[in-house]
């Protein structure tokens, strides 16, 4: 791995092709998150199989957490996407059998060379694509269990987020100002109540639409279809009072 590739550098933003055959830059993908980026060898090895399968299990977690995760091997985009549905994965899975990557991080595993791939890592960015930790996954047990990446992810959320602790000074007194810079999300803020439904109408004749298609369809059994329909026109005609 390159000498720059290291905690405190930034990880360069690569633009390859993804699952569903369109470009994406990893800035792009990460946004304002913390993100976990896998270099894996790709669908063939039984240990990239075995991280993955771990990363899904663990995926309901990364995802509330406000983390975004990549992953990036040589395989061709076929590849790519059947390695990504057999495992389940959700998140993205990009493609670099042009070994970009590989070549450009100084990563090729010169002892394989039949598929010619990426020594496998897993890296944990900042915000910025800034490394704060790097795993080398050579060997398997070089690779993070899901501690490990809880413990990265703790220590990068609690220094990126400011209302980390909404206890800490000033934090209270911002927010009762209506001051969200220092609140996740900004400037998006999630917190306030939603706003009225602005046109009841289209609301009730989309539910109205629906209820008289399902009475249709069960048109044999008329105490169904007799008592949706008025239902419908009930809530039509209160939603346009």
């Amino acid at each position: 791995m390159r000498a720059d590739i290291a905690p405190g550098g930034t990880f360069p933003d690569y633009e390859l092709t993804d699952h569903t055959n369109t470009r994406r830059k990893l800035s792009a993908l990460q946004g304002n998150d913390p993100m976990i980026v896998v270099l894996s060898r790709g669908h063939y090895c039984p240990k990239d199989y075995k991280q993955h399968l771990e990363l899904v299990e663990a995926y309901s977690q990364i995802a509330v957490a406000y983390t975004q995760i990549v992953t990036i091997s040589t395989d061709d985009i076929l590849e790519t996407r059947e390695f990504r549905d057999s495992v389940g994965a959700q998140w993205t899975f990009l493609s670099d059998a042009v070994r970009k990557v590989q070549k450009d991080l100084e990563i090729q595993e010169y002892t394989d060379s039949h598929h010619d791939p990426m020594i496998p890592h897993t890296l944990v960015l900042k915000p910025g694509l800034v490394i704060h930790s790097v795993y080398n996954g050579y060997w398997f047990w070089g690779r993070p269990s899901f501690e490990d990446l809880r413990r990265d992810l703790r220590e990068v959320t609690r220094e990126i987020r400011p209302d980390w602790d909404l206890a800490a000074p000033g934090l209270r007194e911002a927010w009762q100002t209506g001051d969200r810079s220092a609140f996740y999300p900004d400037p998006v803020d999630c917190h306030q109540p939603a706003e009225p439904l602005r046109d009841r109408s289209l609301v009730a004749c989309a539910l109205a639409g629906l209820v008289y298609q399902t009475a249709y369809a069960f048109r044999s059994t008329p105490p169904f279809a007799t008592s949706t329909v008025p239902a419908a026109q009930s809530w039509i005609w209160f939603t346009q009072r």
